[in-house]
């Protein structure tokens, strides 16, 4: 749809040999779209961090600029604008609290955009609550008021949030249960998008609660590297981009 001559495919690398991978790019690379857990053991690497990288704590984008003497390493986090603009696009525009599920790098990102869509309170429910002790930081550097909580504990005095998002694995059995008058009440944004629906949104769309799917998460995260890779920014819009998006939405079935 842009015209341009470039190639994009999938390859294993680990963290132990992701500095040698980096270092060996030579100038027919343009940049790497990272997974977990390179997204955290990209960062010592990075000559550069976007602002939201070290919000979120970790960078799923790498552009190698060569514009300067030398190459830098510019690292960028796209999944908060992805997780963003999936909310926006199913017509949720403002949260006052929001429910996370698990504590890894993605529910960082949840916090940094469910702050930036209004969002004040957050309820971080996870295994072990000490695994969300950075994740807790994050929303109290945000000054958001936050309560961290183990999954089989009870939250219904808490109010009913907004929204509950899912950072989960599909499958994942967190042995709690959701009532149907928050399933119907709050929208659900499950990160699994395979197998689809998960046991999660069905459970959401059987009490006719409202879902954002994860496949949106990934559609948005992946609209802005692009404008990275073409552009150097993830605020610099596409040509033809509303056409862009719609083949993107095509090749996946939305």
């Amino acid at each position: 749809m842009l015209g341009l001559d470039w190639s994009y495919e999938a390859v294993d690398v680990t963290g132990d040999t992701l500095a040698g991978f980096v270092g060996s790019r030579d100038e027919s690379w343009r940049g790497l779209s990272l997974t977990m857990p390179l997204k955290r053991d990209i960062l010592p690497l990075l000559d550069s961090r976007d602002p939201v990288v070290d919000l979120a704590g970790g960078a799923n984008t790498v552009l190698f600029d060569y514009g300067a003497p030398t190459r830098t390493v510019r690292g960028f986090n796209t999944d908060v604008y992805g997780i963003h603009r999936a909310f926006a696009a199913a017509g949720v525009s403002q949260l006052s609290s929001v429910q996370i599920l698990g504590g890894g790098a993605t529910a960082a990102s949840v916090v940094v955009a469910a702050h930036e869509l209004g969002a004040r309170k957050v309820l971080i429910s996870v295994r072990s609550p000490l695994k969300a002790i950075q994740l807790a930081q994050l929303g109290e550097r945000l000054e958001m008021a936050v309560i961290v909580r183990s999954f089989g504990e009870e939250v219904a005095t808490d109010g009913i949030p907004d929204a509950v998002v899912s950072t989960l694995p599909g499958g994942t059995n967190i042995g709690a249960t959701f009532s149907e008058k928050l399933r119907s009440r709050a929208v659900l944004f499950d990160v699994a998008y395979d197998p689809w629906p998960s046991a999660l949104a069905s459970q959401w769309l059987d009490a006719g609660g409202r879902v954002i799917p994860g496949i949106d998460m990934l559609l948005y995260q992946a609209l802005a590297q692009i404008r990275i890779f073409v552009a150097g920014s993830p605020q610099a819009a596409l040509p033809r981009e509303d056409d862009v998006l719609a083949a993107m939405r095509a090749a996946i079935g939305r």
